[in-house]
């Protein structure tokens, strides 16, 4: 006999192993329903990240519960899960059977319906029944029912609870652990991939020229003449004796034009025209009168 089951009412389940399936017709717009399974402990949390049985991990670690994966039924498709009820741990008080529409809210789902089976018997006949309706539709993952301890047996339970923010939403709330700035950063890399460093740029090496004084060998070091020979007199301050440099005549003769090279004290003038006969040397002091 089929139980017809309304929001929280309750039947016993004397079948060891049930498969619930979940049934929905497609469509145009109509998006893809995933079934899961949460295993809860007394304190309805789960008791690790692996009482979690979803299409990423699709059989929970004791083997007691496990995903078939889809099928089509006709004009519907369906997603199930199988527990094994005679096997399932004494930790474990609770098995939520779960439905998530990927993003997409469930008043686009149309139809959906939870049946459970014996999957011992082979019966093509459900053992019960619930046509999940959300409250607001805008759920995008619904509690559809859940299977439950009481005594010695076991009983299921029709639900129909739903949450807005999907299935992530739902498993944090029964203690799955989300690692948010990681799922965060991942979206952003993959959104804004990280700019290649540029190119280095070679800079070209830039060989300067020895001075002619500098031996080759000594870069960096001027030339230094040998001891006992005299030095080179610098450009802009001649040495004593040598004819002072244009435009910068000797003490007491007059100034020539720039043009005109002046000799140094005790060397000919420069060939050119004659002393002027009008010269006067300037007054003497005492000191060069003649004694």
């Amino acid at each position: 006999m089929t139980h017809a089951m309304l929001k929280g009412s309750n039947v016993p389940l004397q079948a060891t192993t049930v498969r619930a399936v979940l049934r929905w017709t497609p469509g145009q717009g109509v998006p893809d329903v995933d079934a899961s399974a949460l295993l809860l402990g007394h304190d309805d949390r789960v008791r690790s990240d692996e009482d979690f049985v979803f299409y990423n991990q699709p059989r929970h670690p004791s083997g007691q519960v496990w995903r078939l994966g889809k099928k089509r039924a006709g004009d519907a498709l369906t997603d199930t899960v199988q527990t094994d009820l005679s096997g399932v741990e004494g930790s474990v008080a609770r098995v939520l059977l779960v439905a998530s529409a990927d993003g997409v809210a469930f008043d686009q789902v149309h139809d959906l319906r939870i049946l459970l089976y014996d999957a011992v018997a082979g019966d093509d006949e459900p053992l019960a029944y619930f046509d999940v309706r959300p409250e607001t539709g805008r759920e995008t993952a619904l509690i559809c029912g859940e299977l439950y301890r009481r005594g010695e047996g076991w009983k299921f339970r029709a639900l129909g609870e739903g949450y807005s923010n999907g299935l992530k939403g739902l498993a944090t709330d029964f203690g799955i652990s989300v690692d948010e700035s990681e799922a965060a950063q991942d979206a952003s890399d993959a959104a804004d991939p990280a700019p290649a460093p540029p190119a280095a740029v070679p800079v070209p090496e830039v060989s300067r020229p020895l001075p002619p004084e500098q031996p080759p060998g000594m870069p960096g070091v001027p030339a230094q003449p040998a001891y006992g020979y005299p030095q080179q007199p610098p450009a802009t301050q001649p040495a004593y004796g040598y004819p002072q440099p244009a435009g910068r005549p000797g003490y007491g003769y007059p100034q020539a034009p720039a043009a005109v090279a002046q000799a140094g004290y005790g060397y000919p003038a420069p060939a050119g025209p004659g002393p002027d006969p009008d010269f006067r040397l300037p007054p003497q002091g005492p000191q060069f009168i003649g004694r």
